[in-house]
This record gives C-alpha cells, structure tokens and sequence, in this order.
C-alpha cells in the first residue's frame, strides 16, 4: 500500500503558515508526506540576455527564500516532504502536480497574495477546486 500524499500549497501571503501548520497536523493524522508547492511570477521572457538570466535567477533565489523555512518546519516535525516550485498558473499548476503526483488531499488557503487579481481572472482556490482530481481542504 502507497503512503498517502499530501499537496501543500504557499503564496508567501501570511496565511501560508496556518496552511503548512494543518498540513503537519493532517499529515500525522494520517501517517501521509507532502509536497510543498510555490508558484513564483513567470519568467521575464521580453529581456535581453544576459538580463533575462539573472531576472530568472532573482525570482528562483526569492521563491527558496519563501520555501525553504517550511520546508524546514516540516521536516522538523518528522514528516517526509519534497517541494515544487513552479511558474504560475497556480490555479492549473496545483490541479496538475496533484493529478501527476496522485495526491490524496490539496490543502490550500482561501485567499493569498492576488486579491485584487482574483476578481478579475477568478481566484486560485476556486480554480482548483474546479479542478482538483482529490478532495481539497480550504484553511481560512
């Protein structure tokens, strides 16, 4: 039997820790490991080189920034984990790497970073709720 999986995933908004500390509860719970997911902004693709490297090489080294202390979190709570750190679309991007991944749960939050976006292009977690191949838990 396949050890359940759990989908993380953080904006760097401030509701990020409450999503990653009912992760750690819900991965316990279920004897499950997760998989952080970040969406960074998309790459600059208009720059010259050697610009256009080192505006990629800023927006990578800014989403470890926002990665890398919950992935220590989790791994201090004994929980095997593994991150992805994608370019946006979130909303498709999560739905995806749950499907590809075979994920048993997507715990999110409500809102994140794009408030005002949200309203125009409709928001990430209705998004994957829309899309989700698993049941997804919304952390307010």
């Amino acid at each position: 039997m396949s050890r359940k999986k759990i989908l993380t995933a953080i904006d760097g908004s401030q509701f990020s820790e409450s999503i990653v500390d009912k992760s750690i509860e819900y991965a316990k719970l279920f004897d499950a490991e997760i998989i952080l997911v970040y969406c960074h902004r998309k790459f600059p693709t208009t720059v010259v080189q050697p610009f256009q490297e080192e505006k990629t090489a800023h927006i990578i080294s800014e989403s470890e920034k926002v990665v890398d202390p919950f992935l220590q979190q989790i791994r201090d709570s004994n929980i095997s984990v593994e991150d992805r750190i994608m370019e946006e679309p979130a909303g498709a991007v999560i739905s995806d790497i749950a499907r590809i991944e075979a994920c048993d749960l997507i715990i999110m939050g409500s809102r994140g970073l794009t408030n005002i976006a949200s309203l125009i292009t409709g928001s990430v977690t209705n998004r994957v709720l829309q899309t989700a191949p698993c049941s997804v838990l919304v952390v307010r």
